[in-house]
């Protein structure tokens, strides 16, 4: 994609962020929230349980950490010097994510609804959490993180069947992972929706810094 459609569509995308945000804010959300948790509460399996806390794994910040790390020292071991620093759109979306679950007043689904999530290194530090689910971080971290991975593949390889798998498995890993969120019952489906979003934005940015016109780095 041409720059200025991604600059068009990282605005669009914000625009449609913040109106989310007052919307979540007016709770014009809560009574869809409520039906979709529900509805995916009542198809809830036991057999599928270890298999969807298996793929919330994939959008843990242990592993998306891990993976965003070996890119950046991929990027920067294998000569493309400052494209390392896509590293920062992670760190913003986490920031960002921090700075929404601290300030919107916005519970998770109550227990009664949840089937729990799976281990993660946030259960070290219960007195960190807020209580709030605004955006879904598993949603936020998978989108930057494979869709990264996807475009710098993408970019690299000469397979076109390579180059298609990577586009494939990304969408993939985002979908399994927006179900996962809500057939769990650990966040709102606006939730899952703010973390999509702001995802994209993230990696649109990244995407813009990866293809910005530049010397090469040497």
């Amino acid at each position: 994609m041409p720059l200025v459609p991604r600059l068009v569509a990282i605005g669009v995308l914000s625009v449609a962020f913040v109106t989310l945000t007052i919307a979540i804010t007016a709770g014009a959300f809560t009574g869809l929230d409520l039906q979709v948790a529900q509805a995916m509460h009542d198809a809830w399996a036991p057999p599928l349980h270890p298999l969807f806390q298996l793929v919330a794994e994939l959008g843990s910040i242990e592993l998306t950490t891990i993976l965003m790390l070996a890119l950046t020292v991929y990027l920067w071991r294998a000569g493309f010097g400052s494209d390392a620093l896509v590293f920062i759109v992670f760190i913003a979306g986490l920031a960002f994510e921090l700075f929404y679950r601290l300030n919107l007043h916005h519970p998770g689904p109550p227990r009664s609804l949840s089937e729990a999530d799976g281990p993660s290194i946030s259960q070290l530090f219960p007195a960190a959490s807020t209580g709030n689910s605004f955006p879904s971080g598993h949603m936020l971290r998978t989108v930057i993180v494979y869709g990264l991975l996807a475009f710098v593949i993408r970019r690299l390889s000469t397979s076109p069947r390579i180059r298609t798998l990577a586009a494939a498995g990304a969408i993939i890993v985002i979908v399994l992972m927006a179900v996962d969120r809500l057939y769990l019952d650990v966040h709102w489906e606006s939730d899952v929706i703010g973390g999509l979003i702001l995802g994209s934005i993230a990696l649109l940015a990244g995407t813009v810094w990866l293809d910005r016109p530049r010397k090469a780095d040497n």
